[in-house]
């Protein structure tokens, strides 16, 4: 009598157990869903799951911006999407992102304002009127502040002032879209890309293993699943030569193996 009273207890607990945890499903869903929604950098994933060989000094973040954008019309980055956009055709800066550190200097007050993401409420930095143009063209989030927060976070540990880390990534962007990745991009609007493709093109434009050094990301968006960035390794070398910084660069597992090079606005 005494082993089956233990037993029913022991079958009320698990029931017990099991009826919290399915209420707490909703809750945790809730939350997941009033998380301020704009173009957060996956810099913490990288730097976890990417890039995990020591040779990889720093990553570069870039967006596909009509596949970022698809649900997301309520952002001031996506509310206006044109095929005319720069940002319709070609990649977007993201970030550049040191590997393991950030909030080099940052006081707390700032860095509590960056991670509740009033990142418009951020001083704004001093940058050149002609370098802010550019960087808006080529940062669709920075309707949002995304230059603010990607600085703060990530900037005051490149060992570089704002202009000058901005005009190297800038390079870098321009370097990327330039190449036959971007234009593997470009000449795909709307349709497929599968990871050969991809790792193809990079091995064309900047050498052989190059494939290997890059990690792309999709989102569902209804039956489809959509292309919303990549991010590339960079190794410790001299001088900002994608080439020679991505050679240096340790290897990293592609993630998305297939995704659509979405077009601009809602599809």
């Amino acid at each position: 009598m005494q082993g089956k009273g233990h037993g029913a207890g022991w079958r009320r607990w698990l029931l017990g157990f099991f009826a919290m945890l399915i209420s707490a499903m909703p809750l945790a869903a809730a939350s997941a869903a009033e998380m301020p929604d704009s173009l957060a950098d996956d810099s913490t994933a990288d730097s976890g799951d990417n890039q995990k060989s020591s040779s990889t000094f720093m990553i570069l973040g870039l967006s596909w911006q009509p596949g970022f954008c698809e649900g997301k019309a309520n952002l001031p980055e996506c509310r206006n999407q044109s095929a005319d956009d720069p940002a319709a055709r070609q990649f977007s800066l993201t970030g550049l992102w040191r590997l393991r550190q950030t909030y080099c200097g940052v006081a707390d007050a700032l860095k509590d304002q960056d991670k509740k993401h009033k990142w418009l409420d951020m001083p704004e930095l001093a940058l050149g009127e002609s370098l802010k143009v550019e960087l808006a063209r080529a940062m669709p989030g920075m309707a949002s502040g995304l230059e603010r927060h990607e600085w703060v976070k990530h900037g005051t540990c490149s060992g570089d002032a704002a202009a000058d880390y901005y005009s190297r990534s800038l390079k870098m962007l321009a370097d990327v879209n330039g190449s036959a990745v971007g234009r593997l991009f470009r000449d795909n609007l709307g349709k497929t890309l599968k990871e050969a493709d991809v790792k193809a093109a990079f091995e064309t434009a900047f050498g052989p293993g190059a494939g290997d050094k890059v990690k792309m990301r999709c989102r569902k968006d209804g039956n489809r699943q959509v292309i919303t960035g990549i991010t590339i390794g960079l190794g410790k070398a001299d001088g900002n030569d994608l080439t020679t910084l991505i050679a240096a660069a340790g290897k990293t597992k592609f993630g998305c193996g297939a995704g659509v090079v979405d077009e601009a606005g809602a599809q």
